[in-house]
């Protein structure tokens, strides 16, 4: 595929994939992450062809017009749909797969002042959710997602969730359709239920004394405990 139809592709991702879009001409004024990726597909082009400036150049005007900054060295595939887009970043480095769901303000940055690889990596088909950070030389496989606001430092297997600060995976569980990216596990949440449970437990056993029903729930409890755990990718 040429570049202009990779660009040609990229506005029909929206099309396809944004339901609040009306009619074509709402294309021009309302959608700076497909303007972002037109001028970083023109930038990356010559880029790769050995200039330095002029894609740096026209990077910089695409910023100032949309927002967000994409530096022109970065590889990203087909079908990637930045939703509002504004304050989005992605640095040199990143690599990013095909049918990519980014919300605004998310970051793929760098840690590192190496010129090797220092940006992540985002697999095909993972969901990064609004305000996301997604920091350093690592993989986010495929079919991941990244919840809202989280920051991602290591690795994430493909299709599982991440969400937190620092970010915490936990495998998927839930079937959903691709953009149900609101349908997230609350890790803290679950880890508090569980010791606000025990804690009951043994208030009811220090006043009646009935062992036998500290026991029962022990068992249950056991078995929520397993559950998380499991759930958990450390």
């Amino acid at each position: 595929m040429n570049l202009w139809q990779t660009i040609r592709d990229d506005f029909r991702t929206v099309k396809r994939n944004d339901p609040a879009l009306h009619n074509t001409f709402e294309l021009f004024f309302n959608y700076p992450g497909v303007w972002a990726l037109f001028f970083y597909r023109i930038s990356h082009s010559l880029y790769t062809r050995g200039w330095r400036f002029l894609p740096r150049l026209i990077s910089a005007f695409g910023q100032f017009v949309t927002t967000v900054d994409i530096h022109p060295g970065a590889q990203i595939g087909r079908g990637v749909f930045i939703d509002h887009a504004t304050g989005v970043v992605i640095g040199e480095t990143a690599i990013v797969g095909d049918n990519v769901l980014i919300y605004q303000q998310v970051t793929l940055g760098g840690v590192s002042l190496s010129r090797g690889k220092r940006h992540p990596t985002i697999e095909s088909n993972v969901i990064i959710g609004a305000g996301a950070k997604v920091l350093g030389n690592i993989t986010v496989g495929q079919d991941a997602k990244i919840g809202a606001n989280s920051v991602v430092i290591r690795d994430v297997p493909p299709g599982c969730t991440a969400v937190g600060v620092p970010a915490r995976v936990a495998r998927r569980i839930d079937g959903k359709a691709p953009l149900s990216h609101n349908v997230m596990p609350d890790i803290n949440k679950e880890l508090f239920d569980y010791l606000l449970k025990r804690i009951a437990v043994l208030e009811h056993t220090l006043k009646t004394g009935d062992l036998d029903t500290m026991e029962k729930s022990d068992q249950e409890l056991d078995e929520i405990y397993r559950n998380f755990i499991e759930a958990m990718k450390r």
